[in-house]
């Protein structure tokens, strides 16, 4: 959410930045905002000085009471009375105001850095940089399933039957490399000054709300039925709730801290559940990093947090390279982001395993984050990161490190974890 005082101060900038997303259909939220936040403060100041006269006459009536003049006094009583009525339906007024207020702000986008592409959706997003060589070698990767399946290492069928689509068993080898990879995950983070933290995995509407867009929240969140909860699809939803109406001192920032946390998701739209694999699913396992921190510092992190994956990416022998969200495919609460992708030697292509965000003070303004320094009491940035989501980091590592054996490398950062393997044989072999 943005600060008001932008569309009092300069509509024009909030209607460019609406059309750089291409969200015309939000333009005409920016005027009424303008008009319902004019009124707002015309009854919010007519309210006050009802209120100052209030007080003026009240004090009359004690004078003309202790003066024996009655009449008087009751004469001003009902005048008092008479203000208390109209001071009531302003505040009836007020509140209805601020809901038509905070109803269109909520889906207002924020204004994006001036360094994001424009364009209208993921096709126009840019390719920033390369890290690794993407190699494809001369003998056929299979598909991630079917490695899976030679290891006798997953069961789609038996949680189609408990859990239904898009639920899956990781088995022996494959469930011990799934962990091995979040376990290095989190110690790499640990060892970057990050500190450990499990959260809730579950969060209430406010909190919802506060971290997110309405259509990112249809699209993704389980409801908890006759509860206020919902499941998370991220640990950052529950770690920057955390913070939620907290004033936090100056000198303990920035906060930084990695979080693992499995997460639910829906996945309605365009993409929808992968039949086959488990690229797209409704849960997986992910380690998260999180950084809250002063304004003037946020870009600066925002560049470590996307670097720390790439290089945690390349210390498992995987290429990546980081593609620039342009305006269009950036999410309404995000100021600028880029996506980490993987390397795919069997489909010859890179593919999404993150995302790293900054949100400027959208969040905090919502949740109400705030620290306080010597210019006074000001909102916080926030940003998120993905360390590595479990389901597609598998992926890339089983086809970047399959050899012509049917076996797979394991990476050496993993192989402490691994009980000292170095290469794991599927059954068949």
């Amino acid at each position: 959410m943005i600060d008001i005082k932008l569309i009092r101060e300069n509509s024009e900038l909030v209607k460019e930045n609406i059309r750089k997303k291409f969200q015309d259909e939000k333009l005409g939220l920016v005027d009424e905002v303008y008009e319902y936040d004019k009124t707002y403060r015309e009854y919010k100041l007519e309210g006050d000085n009802l209120r100052a006269k209030r007080n003026e006459l009240s004090n009359q009536i004690g004078k003309l009471m202790r003066e024996g003049k009655k009449d008087e006094a009751e004469k001003i009583k009902k005048e008092v009375s008479s203000i208390n009525e109209q001071i009531d339906q302003l505040e009836i007024s007020e509140e209805n105001l601020e809901h038509e207020i905070n109803s269109r702000m909520m889906v207002i986008p924020n204004i994006i850095d001036p360094s994001v592409p424009i364009g209208k959706d993921d096709s126009e997003n840019v390719e920033n940089e390369k890290f690794g060589e993407p190699i494809v070698p001369d003998y056929e990767i299979p598909y991630h399933a079917e490695i899976m399946e030679s290891f006798n290492g997953w069961d789609k069928e038996s949680a189609g039957r408990t859990s239904g689509n898009g639920f899956y068993y990781l088995i022996g080898d494959m469930a011990r490399l799934h962990s091995a990879m979040l376990s290095y995950a989190r110690d790499f983070m640990i060892d970057k000054g990050f500190t450990y933290c499990i959260p809730p995995f579950m969060i209430r509407s406010d909190v919802v709300t506060g971290v997110m867009s309405f259509a990112e929240m249809d699209a993704m969140m389980y409801k908890i039925e006759g509860e206020d909860l919902y499941l998370i699809g991220t640990s950052e939803h529950s770690m920057i709730g955390r913070y939620k109406d907290q004033i936090i001192k100056e000198d303990n920032l920035p906060i930084t801290m990695t979080s693992y946390s499995p997460c639910f998701r829906k996945e309605v739209g365009a993409h929808g559940i992968e039949e086959r694999g488990i690229y797209r699913v409704h849960q997986f396992e992910k380690q998260e990093m999180i950084v809250l921190c002063k304004p003037c510092d946020s870009m600066e992190w925002y560049e470590k947090m996307w670097k720390y994956t790439v290089e945690l990416f390349r210390n498992l022998d995987i290429p990546v390279r980081t593609l620039e969200c342009c305006s269009g495919d950036l999410a309404d609460l995000k100021v600028k982001s880029c996506d980490v992708e993987a390397w795919s030697p069997r489909q010859k292509k890179y593919f999404e395993v993150g995302s790293c965000s900054n949100l400027g003070d959208a969040q905090a303004r919502r949740l109400g984050i705030r620290t306080k320094g010597e210019n006074g009491t000001y909102y916080l940035h926030t940003l998120n990161n993905t360390v590595l989501a479990s389901s597609r980091a598998i992926i890339a590592l089983l086809e970047n490190n399959y050899q012509s054996d049917g076996s797979v490398k394991i990476p050496k950062v993993l192989q402490p974890y691994m009980g000292g393997k170095t290469v794991l044989k599927p059954n068949n072999k």
